[in-house]
């Protein structure tokens, strides 16, 4: 979830118009985990399911389907599968490889994986209902919440506001280490002995003159919404937006859960002699508020079309998680709001979403304001050209 890409320094208030897309899987992510592990895209309402493939299932019915076929049998991934809504308002999943490398078992049609960093934009979700709510304000210090907590060198939660902590732009030094969770997945991590190993670091920039992406705002924001409403995270969540919508395949795991509940593919990374080693069973308490969920690709698509139709934010906090700021590390033209980042798609437009990557699995998609969704997942953290044609099965997807 780390980002050590090239910074940008952000307008001096976010821009209100929807400029961009989503990252088709938060590149940021991707990186986090290629460089910092996990992170953590898009979507609608989802209606009836068909077969995967299904012949008679949509116009040019094969197009999704020979991406995810290429991706497993060109690229070498070991499974992909996608939820997509298209413009006619039907839903369609699809599934290409095998589940479980070992039994050489189907994949399950929208099984359950980890979101990774789609996460924050649920975190963010509640931190804005929190906000619409008078309790917690987007440009309030971070110090005002967790008094005292923030302190490093060059680093002050009282130089930090809340907005800065969703968008990337306080300058907080990353806390993941890629090669810790890689060695030892199953490994507890309270969310302080998270923010300790941060604050052991020096500022990268000063709050509010670059962007970077980063995991340990999220972190920290988690700890807000517990301080403001005395609860555990995961309740909040499960209680303010996975209930509330009714994501029945959603979950925040608790904590010691490293199990993925329902049907799922298994998660792999492939190691240096081309074996693969399985990460399915991982302690997800590093990713914790920046990336711990669970879902499914066609819950995914659900969570961001409720929250782009307004059912989980009024209006006015739902404008200022769509105000970005340029996130040209993402991708051309992305930009990154407050839990949601944005991309211009290659028919006009932008989708929305985030994408995410954690060990053993990557999500990637988007969804449009005229209700057009779709969402990705491979079973392994992928290269850099087979990021890059996930991406574009993304946006042809969203464009056909």
């Amino acid at each position: 979830m780390n980002e050590h890409a090239p910074q940008h320094t952000p307008q001096n208030a976010p821009q209100n118009a929807p400029q961009h897309h989503l990252p088709a899987r938060l590149r940021a992510g991707r990186r986090g985990l290629a460089a910092a592990v996990t992170a953590v895209v898009g979507a609608a309402v989802v209606a009836g399911v068909l077969a995967p493939g299904t012949a008679s299932a949509a116009p040019r019915p094969d197009t999704v389907q020979q991406r995810l076929d290429a991706l497993v049998k060109e690229d070498k991934v070991p499974a992909a599968l996608a939820t997509v809504k298209g413009r006619d308002g039907r839903v369609r999943t699809y599934t290409a490889g095998i589940g479980n490398a070992a039994t050489k078992a189907k994949v399950p049609v929208d099984g359950q994986v980890r979101i990774g960093s789609n996460t924050k934009a649920f975190t963010a979700v509640v931190v804005l209902q929190l906000v619409a709510e008078g309790k917690v304000g987007l440009d309030t210090n971070v110090d005002t919440y967790l008094p005292g907590l923030v302190r490093g060198e060059g680093i002050d939660g009282r130089n930090i506001t809340v907005r800065q902590l969703l968008q990337h732009t306080s300058g907080l030094p990353e806390y993941v280490d890629r090669d810790g969770v890689l060695n030892a997945p199953k490994r507890y991590y309270e969310p302080r002995e998270l923010l300790d190993a941060a604050l052991a670091q020096k500022a990268h920039f000063a709050p509010g003159t670059q962007w970077e992406y980063n995991n340990t705002g999220y972190l920290l924001a988690g700890l807000i919404i517990q301080k403001v409403t005395g609860r555990p995270l995961g309740e909040e969540i499960t209680k303010r937006v996975v209930d509330r919508i009714g994501l029945r395949h959603t979950y925040f795991p608790a904590p010691g859960d490293m199990t993925i509940h329902e049907a799922h593919p298994k998660g792999y990374q492939r190691n240096p002699d081309g074996s693969l080693r399985d990460y399915t069973q991982l302690d997800p308490s590093w990713g914790w508020a920046a990336g711990a969920m669970v879902s499914t690709n066609s819950d995914v698509t659900k969570f961001y079309g409720a929250l782009l139709g307004g059912r989980l934010l009024p209006a006015a906090q739902l404008a200022q998680m769509r105000a970005t700021v340029p996130a040209e590390a993402i991708g051309a033209g992305a930009g990154y709001g407050l839990g949601l980042v944005s991309r211009p798609l290659s028919c006009g437009g932008v989708a929305w979403g985030h994408g995410g990557t954690i060990p053993g699995y990557e999500t990637a998609g988007g969804t449009t304001d005229d209700g057009r969704a779709v969402n990705f997942t491979v079973t392994t953290i992928p290269d850099g050209d087979t990021a890059k044609h996930v991406d574009k099965a993304v946006d042809e997807a969203l464009c056909r």
